[in-house]
């Protein structure tokens, strides 16, 4: 009596290959999309940032907010806290390399005088000596975000009243931990 034998599986069956195939491509186009999504998000401000700004955004080792008062046509920093362990930094972060957070419509004209200027985030790198990026920020008026040391300002729009909340939460000494919405 002879026994009925199963195929030895040396070449790929029709079905099974089409279907690994459909998954391989599926992949590769979720993460083509993937991609181009997280870049639609994000050029604006790493256009406006620059790529070292914008790395030192997101991964700075220590922060710093400052507050800012004018000298003569500069601004200088006159009080300085470490935040880096601040609650709600993360969101912070996120938020400021986002482009949906800021109005990119509104033309900055002519520079901001310095009294314009009242906080400031400085990013550390890992030696911590000089801050490799600081944002100024026009909190209290018209709302504006630049690069010291670069040209252009961008308007907060809707990160502007979480910013500003968590900005307080800081100066009361309360834990900073600010809504999500805006951040």
């Amino acid at each position: 009596m002879e026994t009925k034998r199963a195929p030895s599986g040396g070449g790929p069956t029709g079905a099974g290959s089409r279907v690994v195939l459909a998954m391989v491509g599926l992949a590769a186009t979720l993460a083509v999309f993937a991609v181009w999504f997280q870049w639609r998000q994000t050029h604006r401000c790493l256009a406006f940032y620059g790529p070292t700004v914008a790395e030192a955004i997101r991964k700075a080792p220590r922060v710093e907010v400052w507050d800012l008062q004018p000298s003569g046509d500069r601004v200088r920093a006159m009080r300085t806290r470490d935040i880096s362990t601040a609650a709600g930094l993360v969101h912070l972060r996120h938020g400021l390399v986002e482009d949906a957070n800021f109005s990119w419509r509104q033309e900055a004209a002519a520079p901001l005088p310095p009294a314009a200027w009242d906080r400031g985030l400085a990013f550390f790198d890992a030696e911590g000596s000089t801050p490799a990026a600081v944002l100024a920020i026009d909190a209290e008026g018209e709302g504006w975000l630049t690069v010291v040391g670069q040209p252009g300002r961008i308007g907060l729009g809707r990160i502007r009243r979480g910013l500003h909340a968590w900005l307080a939460g800081l100066d009361a000494g309360q834990p900073a931990a600010a809504p999500r919405a805006g951040f």
